[in-house]
């Protein structure tokens, strides 16, 4: 039974507010509808597409949970954290962010990326790079998505270092690497875990 179309975009506003996260297509199929009739219905009640709603969910948990610099500081977009323990952004390359005779992406945004990704998973309010040790592995081009996964080795030491380890990868392929040393302004005990 086909739903009216006020009925429909009722129910897909509240299907969308339980799962910001669904896609289009899998809205399509839940209301038995084609992929472009959800997009018309999403841009009439001015429901964002699945990118700008991932963002804004990630932004508002986001900020609750960064300790270490400004989300807006952050180079790509967080879509996920767990502090002291991984993080992952997304960076689509764009042309500002490439060599105009070639569109390959010019290397400090791919090291922003990661070393940003890498201050953000602690959980410090003072978290800087003290060292990097980063390899390029492929050249990244303009259009493509670089998602960013960073991972905490050691989020606990005595020193006040924490090891970052970031991996970059456009499709499958891992375009960077990298081991961050962070400084912290605090190591955190066996006794103050107790």
């Amino acid at each position: 039974m086909r739903l009216s179309k006020k009925e429909r975009q009722k129910r897909l506003q509240e299907t969308i507010e339980d799962n910001p996260f669904i896609t289009d297509e899998e809205l399509a199929e839940r209301f038995r509808v084609s992929v472009q009739t959800i997009r018309l219905d999403r841009m009439e009640l001015s429901i964002p597409e699945l990118r700008e709603r991932i963002k804004h969910v990630a932004e508002e948990r986001l900020r609750n949970e960064v300790r270490s610099l400004p989300i807006e500081e952050v180079i790509g977009d967080i879509v996920d954290i767990e502090l002291d323990k991984s993080a992952i952004s997304i960076f689509d390359v764009k042309e500002e962010h490439v060599f105009s005779r070639n569109k390959i992406a010019r290397g400090h945004h791919l090291f922003a990326q990661a070393n940003s990704l890498a201050v953000a998973v602690i959980n410090d309010e003072l978290a800087l790079t003290e060292k990097a040790n980063i390899h390029f592995t492929r050249s990244v081009k303009e259009g493509e998505r670089v998602v960013a996964k960073a991972k905490v080795s050691n989020p606990q030491t005595e020193t006040g270092r924490a090891i970052v380890k970031v991996r970059s990868y456009v499709g499958q392929e891992l375009v960077f690497y990298g081991e961050f040393t962070m400084f912290r302004s605090k190591s955190t005990t066996k006794d103050e875990e107790l």
